[in-house]
C-alpha cells in the first residue's frame, strides 16, 4: 500500500464522512454532542479490542501524560461540532478549519520560540486571507434571516459560531504542540494515543448529557428512509440513526488505514537514509 492509496483512502473517507455529517446537521444543527459522543464511543471500543487486546497490552505512554492532551482534544471536538448550532454552514466549517496554519504558526512562535522563512509567512498569510474572505462571504445572507428563539439576530449567532471555531482552531494548534512534545519524550504511538485520548474523554460528556439524551429522542423520532423501505431490518430504522452510523463508520477506518500507511512509508524512508 503506497502513498497514493493513503491519499485515496483519506479522500474517500473524508468526502463520504462530510456527506453524512451534512445530512445530520441539516435536520438537527445542534446535535454536535451526540455526534461527538458516538464517534468517541466507537473509537474507544475499537481501540479496546484491537489496540489494547482487551486490556492485556500495557500502554507505553503513562496515563497522566495523556490527561492534558485529553482535555484539549475533548474541547476541540465538542466545540467544532457545537458550532453547527450557530448558523455555521458546512462549507464554512470546512474552510475555516483550514485556517489552522496561522494558529499553528503563531503557537509555534509563542510556545516553542520557532522562526520560519519569509516564504512560509507569506504562504500562511495568503491562505489565511482566503479563509477570511470566504468567512465574510458566507455571512451575506444572514441579515435576511429572523432572530432565533433567544432573541439573538442571525448575524450575532453567526459571530458566536465564528468565535467557537476560532477557539477550537487555536486549541487544536496548542494540542498539536503538546502532542509533539509528548512523542519526542516517549516515541510515536498513534494507535495507543487514539484509544486513550478518546476513552479518557468519555466522562466529559456528562457535561452535555442533557443534550445527548434530548437528541437521542429526536433521532429516534425521525422518519425512515423511503429508499430502504423494501429492505428487511432497515425499513423502519430512523434515518438520523443511519446517518450517524454512516458518519461514524466512514470517519474511522479509512483514516486509520491511511495513517498506518503514512507511518510505514515514513519509517521506510528513514531506513533508506
Amino acid at each position: 500500500m503506497g502513498a497514493v492509496s493513503a491519499i485515496l483512502f483519506v479522500f474517500i473517507g473524508c468526502c463520504s464522512n462530510v456527506v453524512f455529517l451534512e445530512l445530520l446537521v441539516k435536520e438537527e444543527p445542534a446535535c454536535g454532542s451526540l455526534l461527538t459522543f458516538a464517534q468517541f464511543i466507537f473509537i474507544a471500543i475499537e481501540g479496546f479490542v484491537v489496540t489494547t487486546d482487551f486490556g492485556r497490552k500495557k500502554n507505553v505512554i503513562p496515563i497522566k501524560d495523556y490527561l492534558v492532551l485529553v482535555t484539549m482534544f475533548f474541547l476541540v471536538n465538542v466545540t467544532n461540532n457545537m458550532a453547527f448550532g450557530y448558523n455555521i454552514s458546512m462549507p464554512l466549517h470546512i474552510i475555516f478549519r483550514s485556517g489552522g496554519l496561522i494558529a499553528s504558526l503563531l503557537m509555534g512562535i509563542l510556545v516553542l520560540g520557532r522562526h520560519y522563512t519569509v516564504t512560509k509567512y507569506l504562504s500562511v498569510l495568503m491562505i489565511t486571507l482566503g479563509t477570511i474572505i470566504c468567512t465574510f462571504a458566507s455571512a451575506e445572507h444572514l441579515d435576511e434571516e429572523p432572530a432565533d428563539s433567544e432573541g439573538f439576530s442571525s448575524f450575532t449567532t453567526w459571530l458566536m459560531g465564528i468565535a467557537i471555531l476560532t477557539f477550537a482552531l487555536f486549541m487544536s494548534a496548542r494540542m498539536g504542540i503538546y502532542q509533539e512534545c509528548l512523542y519526542t519524550k516517549h516515541g510515536k504511538h498513534p494507535h495507543e494515543a487514539l484509544f486513550f485520548i478518546h476513552t479518557l474523554s468519555l466522562p466529559g460528556f456528562l457535561i452535555t448529557g442533557s443534550s445527548i439524551v434530548d437528541h437521542v429522542a429526536r433521532f429516534s423520532r425521525s422518519a425512515p428512509l423511503p429508499a430502504l423501505s423494501q429492505l428487511p431490518g432497515l425499513a423502519f430504522v430512523p434515518r438520523l440513526w443511519l446517518f450517524l452510523l454512516g458518519n461514524v463508520l466512514t470517519q474511522h477506518p479509512f483514516i486509520l488505514i491511511a495513517r498506518t500507511t503514512i507511518i510505514f512509508l515514513s519509517n521506510k524512508i528513514k531506513m533508506n537514509y
